[in-house]
């Protein structure tokens, strides 16, 4: 696995190559240096992890960003991809840090199309970001060009709906519409008329009854074969990250062989593990993600 970024030459930095490190991910930087006092920075993002009835928040810090500097041509592409690469990933919080960010994963597709590696893209729609960065026009002619590229798509309704502009089926019982499975379907019927190039669009269903009880599901659409997960319930310590968790849990089942059904619940159960660790990156081994995948229960472990 690894990671194209922008990386700032400071203490901070050499904080984050660290853990990148530690993770075992490796890392393809485009490096920046720090003059001392304004940057360029990178970026921090607080999250006030709410509980019960108050919900959490996220608020950015990315004045001076490093990250929205990068722009194509920072990154040789053709030597990354000469390692072997079979799946490029990336999302709409970078797409929507500056102009030129989206133009770094257009050319980073085209790249990996032409290397014969797989393009997915989670659209991870943010209104703060967008607002921050010419509105719901510019977040809907940005995001359709990048999907324009891409073969697996990773979104809910409102990603689709003001990501893409997609229309979304009408929803007969607000009530219903957490959890059936068929208006995501609907929705992504709409979607794949509009960008036949998409192969695969998954997204996880969930039900919130508090900040910190939710109810967790998961769908996989592919190739016109609809997958749906099994629904759990899940007592929350910090639901952010476990989105980015399911779509890690899909890729590395469809990279590793396993069946479409197969790799949705371990997307599902990755997810679902994220959000019972605080902070947003997993500390979930693969072990414990295909045990719960295949129905583990929460039972103490001697």
């Amino acid at each position: 696995m690894g990671v194209c970024t922008a990386m700032v030459n400071y203490p901070i930095g050499d904080l984050v190559q660290a853990r990148v490190r530690e993770m075992g991910v490796t890392p393809f930087y485009k490096h920046f240096e720090h003059d001392g006092v304004r940057g360029p920075n990178i970026a921090t993002v607080y999250s006030d992890r709410g509980h019960g009835v108050r919900p959490p928040v996220v608020f950015y810090n990315r004045a001076n960003e490093a990250g929205a500097m990068l722009r194509p041509g920072d990154f040789d592409w053709s030597k990354i991809h000469a390692r072997g690469v079979r799946w490029f990933h990336s999302g709409g919080i970078f797409a929507a840090l500056s102009e030129t960010t989206s133009e770094v994963i257009i050319e980073g597709m085209q790249a990996a199309r032409a290397a014969g590696a797989i393009n997915s893209f989670d659209l991870n729609y943010r209104a703060k970001l967008w607002a921050a960065a010419g509105g719901d026009t510019r977040a809907v002619e940005t995001l359709r060009r990048i999907v324009s590229h891409v073969d697996c798509l990773i979104g809910n309704e409102e990603d689709m709906q003001k990501g893409l502009g997609v229309k979304g089926p009408e929803v007969a019982k607000k009530a219903d519409s957490k959890l059936d499975p068929e208006v995501f379907f609907g929705m992504i019927e709409n979607t794949v008329k509009e960008f036949p190039n998409v192969k695969l669009v998954a997204t996880t269903l969930r039900e919130v009854h508090s900040t910190n009880r939710h109810d967790w599901a998961a769908v996989l659409w592919l190739d016109g074969k609809r997958y749906v997960s099994p629904t759990c319930h899940l007592d929350v310590i910090d639901r952010i990250g476990g989105g980015d968790g399911f779509a890690a849990g899909c890729v590395y089942g469809l990279l590793s062989g396993r069946t479409p059904d197969e790799s949705l619940r371990l997307g599902w159960a990755h997810g679902a593990l994220v959000t019972t660790f605080h902070g947003d990156t997993t500390m979930a081994s693969a072990a414990e993600v295909e045990v719960f995948a295949k129905g583990g229960s929460a039972r103490v472990q001697r």
